[in-house]
């Protein structure tokens, strides 16, 4: 096991499986000492643990922004998944250069960076300063297979 993956038990997760792609793509490619990953969606064993839009209404038609952070840092854990896969081991990975999560949002809801939080903060306890990156927050009307967020990485490795 490599001492990213220790990092990540200490922090109470586990590396998921990679998980399928669900369209015509691939989960990660590599293009000179950068890993791209494809959009990742907060599955747990094949499934999605929340379907719906976002709201701080209240409301429980929604998906809460608390929840939806907890969502967030699931899918970057699938991300993560989809790095290893291309590189073999995170303990390669030098550098978290970019995060881009998209929520899918009612229309009155701002808060898409606080629920993206949930994969930047994680990102800093499992990488450290090497974790710290650039981000972009999106709200969308809709994700693939109603999910509340999605989350995409590009990280430098050696």
């Amino acid at each position: 096991m490599s001492t990213i993956e220790d990092r990540i038990r200490e922090l109470g997760y586990n590396l998921p499986e990679l998980a399928a792609p669900v369209a015509a793509y691939v989960p990660a490619v590599t293009s000179g000492n950068y890993v791209y990953t494809s959009g990742q969606l907060p599955f747990v064993k094949g499934e999605l643990p929340a379907r719906g839009k976002v709201s701080a209404s209240g409301d429980p038609a929604y998906v809460s922004p608390e929840k939806a952070q907890e969502l967030a840092a699931l899918s970057l854990l699938n991300a993560l998944a989809a790095v290893k896969s291309v590189i073999g081991d995170l303990d390669r990975v030098t550098r978290v250069v970019k995060v881009v999560g998209f929520v899918a949002s009612e229309p009155n809801f701002t808060a898409q960076p606080t629920v993206i939080n949930g994969a930047s903060l994680l990102l800093g306890e499992i990488f450290d300063e090497a974790g710290q990156h650039a981000r972009s927050a999106v709200g969308v009307p809709v994700l693939p297979l109603d999910s509340p967020v999605e989350i995409e990485i590009i990280v430098e490795y050696v």
